[in-house]
């Protein structure tokens, strides 16, 4: 069964796909949801092969964004940090206790290594003893993030 944790993501991935067309190639309806546990991308565009990441939060309200925002694993990401390679990023807030939602973008281009602050490894008797996350600052990508999208408040 799913944790609140993936079902949140799985929201996120999933109203991304349904109300943004693709940055890359801007056709509507193309972007599709990547298997779960695909490495640093949770979205591609069926028509442009584009890649993108989606994280989501809970929020009080849809605003403000959150200084720090949950990632998944360090070391793929540094692998291709290293390489160059920095995916887009797709940020879901939904309200706490309504269905509202808001969806922000920051493209590729924008970003830099202040945005991706690693967290310690897990301890050594943790289940995933040495695993090690990092977190998106968002703090440092305030200027390049756009609202794409924002449900009806009720």
């Amino acid at each position: 069964m799913a944790t609140a944790k993936q079902k949140l993501g799985e929201f996120g991935e999933t109203v991304v796909t349904k109300h943004c067309s693709c940055p890359k190639c801007k056709r509507q309806k193309t972007l599709k949801r990547l298997p779960t546990n695909f490495k640093c991308a949770d979205l591609v565009c069926d028509f442009c092969g584009y890649l993108a990441q989606v994280k989501a939060s809970t929020a009080s309200n849809n605003l403000p964004i959150p200084k720090k925002v949950l990632g998944a694993a360090w070391g793929p990401q540094k692998d291709r940090m290293d390489s160059g390679i920095f995916f887009p990023l797709f940020l879901v807030l939904k309200a706490k206790s309504k269905t509202d939602f808001s969806i922000y973008y920051l493209s590729a281009d924008l970003q830099n290594l202040d945005l991706f602050e690693p967290r310690k490894p897990l301890s050594k008797s943790a289940r995933r003893a040495g695993w090690q996350g990092f977190y998106y600052n968002m703090e440092a990508a305030k200027h390049g993030l756009v609202c794409v999208y924002k449900s009806a408040i009720s």
